[in-house]
């Protein structure tokens, strides 16, 4: 009766790993390894030892995909004690963003070990059998449910992305409207603050860009860099830019999984976004909330993008384009960062 048991929880344990992996719950694929558990993908290649790497690892995989389907199909296993081996049978078809795509099969050649939690992976060794790259004729469709990514997120998916923001060290406030906003970021910058404000559709239409550049409560560095000759000044423009007291802007998307994404032309605010500034506030329309990294990545390339390339063509007489990528997966100084998250959409 043991052995019967232990087979059927090695059974459920593989068939949680496929589970975890179409949900992208990377935190429940990791923890169904051992503390010292491995797993190895020489074809692709990528080796994660440990739960830690493998959680940072499927973010990073799963940030590729545009969709990808897993199918698990159990094959041997050999009890020996607290331990076992076996193999597990997969077919597997994907599409990453930038438009690679095609169907493989695979074995899993994995070693399980009986631990306090239950059966536990400690090592699995991908192996492809098959690999067809031919285009796919299908597609992944949308839930009709699913907002779309100009449509604000409900309250529920705010509170859990910003739940996920403050477990990754930024402070997150969820306020009404962009009045609430400008209000609150009156009380968040001291005066004769200086302040740089990013380029961005959300302080411009919610009047806080003015509030702070003409206003004349803070050291305003815009206003500064641009009475400046860009060619005889260019150090100095570089260095208000990159590092003062506070940077105001906005973000490409926001994840139910607590990352921050931004994206850029120029990449003037990136220095200050990712640490130059002492102090960030961006405000953030529900609109950008998505479920996660991947999510984001296609909302900045089919959503926000054609927008701003729109409006650059318009003022500038030339596109846009997304030349700087910055992802915040955590704030290692608590306080630093604060997100004022809407719960209406306003800017791109």
């Amino acid at each position: 009766m043991q052995a019967i048991a232990d087979r059927v929880e090695i059974d459920a344990l593989r068939s949680e790993f496929s589970d975890a992996v179409m949900m992208r719950d990377r935190g429940r694929l990791a923890a169904l390894f051992t503390t010292d558990g491995a797993l190895r993908m020489p074809n692709i290649p990528v080796e994660l030892i440990g739960r830690d790497e493998i959680l940072a690892g499927g973010e990073r995989l799963q940030a590729q995909w545009d969709f990808f389907v897993q199918t698990t199909h159990p094959g041997s296993v050999r009890l020996d004690g607290d331990t076992a081996s076996g193999r597990a049978y997969m077919q597997e078809l994907a599409r990453t963003l930038d438009g690679r795509e095609g169907q493989n099969y695979a074995v899993y050649h994995d070693q399980y070990r009986r631990t306090d939690e239950g059966w536990r992976f400690a090592e699995r060794v991908y192996e492809v059998r098959y690999v067809d790259t031919t285009a796919l004729p299908g597609s992944a469709p949308r839930a009709a449910a699913e907002p779309g990514f100009g449509e604000p997120a409900s309250a529920p998916r705010l509170e859990r992305a910003a739940a996920a923001l403050r477990a990754n060290g930024f402070t997150v406030e969820i306020l009404d409207d962009v009045a609430a906003a400008r209000g609150r970021i009156a009380g968040l910058i001291p005066a004769g603050a200086t302040v740089f404000t990013s380029a961005s559709e959300t302080l411009r239409l919610s009047g806080i860009d003015a509030d702070i550049n003409a206003g004349g409560r803070y050291d305003a560095v815009k206003p500064r860099v641009l009475a400046m000759d860009r060619a005889t000044r260019a150090d100095e423009i570089r260095r208000l830019l990159a590092s003062p007291d506070v940077v105001v802007g906005s973000v490409a998307a926001l994840t139910e999984t607590g990352s921050i994404v931004v994206a850029s032309g120029s990449g003037s605010q990136i220095p200050s976004y990712s640490g130059g500034a002492a102090r960030a506030i961006w405000v953030v329309g529900a609109q950008k909330v998505v479920p996660d990294l991947g999510t984001a990545l296609r909302r900045v390339e089919e959503h926000a993008l054609p927008l701003e390339d729109a409006r650059a063509r318009a003022v500038y007489g030339q596109g846009s384009a997304v030349n700087r990528l910055l992802v915040l997966n955590a704030e290692p100084h608590p306080g630093r960062c604060t997100v004022l998250l809407l719960r209406e959409a306003i800017g791109f």
